[in-house]
């Protein structure tokens, strides 16, 4: 088996472009939608000129992402002049999301399909090409696309997503994800082993297991530690990461596997969102601030050098200055090595947009996420600076940015590291003494062997 088996196929037939916006699982279903529309003869092009069908994956965590897609939209109208024949889907959370209104305005949208959906596209976009509209929105209880095998778009061979199950139980007052993805659904482990194993015989030495709250993935009698027991016992030389992880459901059991295992990453991003006990109430994210920093604890009590990363919303409905302060708070007792950070924005049908009032001005949304990136930039400067003059087994992931004299790759705190190429290439571990780094990326030196 080689590498070549998991990439888009070459030769005849209809072109299909795929662009992706949006997370992690995002990413995975574009891998599983050009596996299903290859069956179907179609191949894949990273030249959206060359397409016969462009397919725009998406995203509507935010206000500003749906925007992107609008503004993308308008254009394809210029593709479409060039070539009247051509396809134009969205599909994913977007697609769920506005449904019929894709179809009915003037974006010159021919296809929308749901996250559930993806099994449906080859007739949608016949459809399509036969001169009508094609919609399946429909939300599904059981899909998992779990015998599917993604093909890969990733550009390095070293590193790849696997989705182990799909949805969302949680309802953050705030988040849209369980009305566009559906309700959780596991995949069956075997499935999981199998995908995993086979991108190891392949070359890839990096998983990250995906999904919307992925510490809650249950397969009969299978939970996630076990789950994560599996996939790292396929090779002491493959790196299991995962995400998302829910902070009411990160257990002492998953920690104590992550402990055991040197080649599951120490590294976890745990959403906080605020640091304060009203908002994460208002939220509905069924913890406190008193049982996220106890997990935090937990988390350093075994893997003393675990990285720990999160989210973090500015400007939440109500959200006063002392619940800024006290997210601030929280960033400092934590001292986190990045963070996604946002403004908070009004999601339609969401609990908080029909129950609580958007009343942060813009501006004030804005000032307060400044305060939290400056902090952030802060806290990630000395979290880098801790790692100087330690030794860091590096993943080799490709060249450096910079220059083709430097390769790059990350450490098991999924730090990344630039260092003198040597005789080193993508996929080989390295020994690397951390000698420098700025609030993104740290800069070493191979150590001797």
């Amino acid at each position: 088996m080689n590498l070549n088996s998991l990439r888009p196929l070459q030769g005849e037939g209809k072109k299909l472009f795929i662009e992706t916006y949006g997370c992690q699982m995002n990413a995975g279903d574009s891998e599983i939608v050009v596996s299903i529309m290859q069956r179907e003869g179609y191949r894949y092009t990273e030249q959206i000129a060359e397409a016969d069908v462009i397919l725009i994956n998406t995203c509507s965590i935010r206000d500003n992402a749906e925007q992107r897609i609008w503004g993308r939209l308008s254009e394809m109208r210029r593709l479409r002049k060039a070539k009247p024949t051509l396809v134009v889907g969205i599909i994913g959370c977007m697609a769920e999301r506005l449904k019929e209104k894709l179809i009915e305005s003037e974006s010159g949208v021919d296809v929308v399909a749901g996250p559930d959906s993806y099994r449906d596209l080859p007739s949608l976009v016949r459809k399509a090409e036969d001169g009508g509209k094609a919609i399946n929105v429909e939300l599904s209880k059981e899909e998992t696309y779990a015998e599917i095998a993604p093909v890969r778009l990733d550009k390095n061979g070293v590193t790849a997503f696997v989705s182990i199950m799909r949805g969302c139980n949680n309802y953050c007052s705030y988040c849209v994800v369980p009305y566009t993805r559906g309700i959780e659904r596991s995949r069956d482990p075997q499935t999981i082993v199998r995908e995993a194993r086979t991108l190891f015989e392949c070359g890839y030495r990096e998983v990250t297991l995906l999904g919307q709250n992925v510490n809650s993935y249950h397969y009969d009698e299978v939970g996630f530690p076990e789950l994560m027991a599996m996939v790292a016992e396929i090779s002491p030389l493959l790196r299991v990461r995962f995400a998302t992880s829910h902070p009411k459901d990160i257990s002492d059991a998953l920690l104590e596997v992550m402990a055991r295992y040197d080649n599951i990453c120490k590294s976890i991003h745990l959403p906080a969102q605020s640091g304060s006990n009203e908002m994460l109430k208002k939220m509905n994210r069924k913890y406190t601030r008193e049982w996220y920093l106890e997990r935090i604890a937990a988390i350093r009590r075994y893997m003393p050098d675990c990285a720990i990363t999160t989210d973090l919303i500015a400007g939440f409905c109500g959200e006063t200055e002392e619940d800024h302060q006290q997210t601030l708070s929280l960033m400092r007792e934590v001292g986190y090595a990045s963070a996604f950070m946002f403004k908070y924005s009004e999601r339609p049908g969401t609990f908080s947009a029909r129950h609580f009032e958007d009343d942060i001005d813009d501006a004030e949304k804005t000032r307060r996420l400044n305060e939290i990136i400056a902090l952030q930039n802060t806290l990630s400067v000395a979290s880098n600076e801790q790692e100087v003059g330690k030794v860091r087994e590096v993943l080799v992931e490709g060249e450096s940015k910079r220059s083709d004299a430097q390769l790059c790759g990350r450490t098991s705190q999924n730090k990344m590291v630039v260092f003198d190429r040597g005789d080193h290439q993508a996929g080989e571990y390295v020994k690397v003494r951390i000698t420098g780094c700025s609030s993104a990326t740290l800069f070493g030196e191979e150590v001797s062997k």
